[in-house]
């Protein structure tokens, strides 16, 4: 059956987008934590839909704001969980275990400079998907929508691209912050998130859905602003920690909004 809409939800640091269908759903990002109520909540009081309509939870990468809800969704839905094909966990090792900690306290400090109260972040660091996929796949169950992979942010970014409204969910790939647009913090490998943000481009997409700044019709005089104005070196969380944490030096959105 076609999809009917794709409802925008305003979640604890970030915008969350359900896809309705006649009889399923899909949660295009594994949200916050804090959000499951507030997604299961929609679903059964809103919709009047039992919760085992959610079939498919997306995680585009490992970040609080994208990964943290997605167990619990499970548990509570009986939902898949479907994420990037990666033979290595994000957060593997000593390292990994401490920026998994160091992520989820980011996010708290994104939370306080929004004005929010305080919540428990807390998911874990390793994730066991029940299908992972690759570029070009289908969402399964969902066969209208195509998995992009699109790097550079982390290693395992994917975008999910709706091919007959060309609708495109970009998560942070792209962040919009008052009246402009601005890249992600961190980034791990410039290069490829400029070929990632021309990818995008190419798909002409008719809106773009950001995990950070809303819905929106990007123009290809705005993606090659993006493109042109793209960190050329790598910008990692050691830097923001050293110019940031330390200094106090936070008038960057892309540290802000680095989830």
């Amino acid at each position: 059956m076609s999809l009917c809409e794709i409802v925008h939800l305003e979640g604890y640091i970030q915008s969350i987008y359900l896809a309705v269908y006649p009889d399923k759903l899909l949660l295009l990002d594994g949200c916050c934590r804090p959000d499951v109520p507030l997604v299961t909540n929609y679903i059964e009081q809103t919709l009047r839909r039992p919760l085992n309509d959610l079939k498919v939870v997306m995680v585009t990468h490992m970040h609080p704001d994208h990964a943290g809800g997605a167990v619990k969704l499970k548990e509570v839905t009986g939902c898949q969980i479907v994420a990037a094909h990666k033979q290595r966990q994000w957060y593997s090792g000593v390292g990994g275990q401490l920026m998994h900690l160091i992520d989820i306290s980011l996010a708290h400090y994104v939370a306080r400079r929004k004005g929010l109260s305080i919540k428990n972040l807390w998911y874990p660091a390793y994730l066991y998907p029940d299908v992972t996929v690759q570029d070009g796949d289908n969402i399964p169950g969902f066969e209208d929508w195509q998995v992009l992979e699109t790097p550079g942010h982390t290693d395992r970014d994917l975008s999910l691209f709706h091919r007959p409204s060309r609708q495109v969910y970009t998560a942070d790939l792209i962040i919009k912050l008052k009246h402009k647009f601005v890249a992600p913090f961190p980034i791990y490998d410039p290069k490829v998130y400029i070929k990632s943000l021309q990818r995008i481009k190419d798909l002409k997409p008719s809106k773009v859905m950001m995990a950070h700044g809303y819905e929106l019709a990007i123009d290809a005089e705005t993606f090659d602003k993006l493109i042109s104005q793209a960190p050329k070196q790598p910008r990692t969380v050691k830097d923001t920690i050293k110019h940031k944490l330390l200094w106090g030096h936070s008038n960057d959105f892309s540290f802000r909004k680095r989830h």
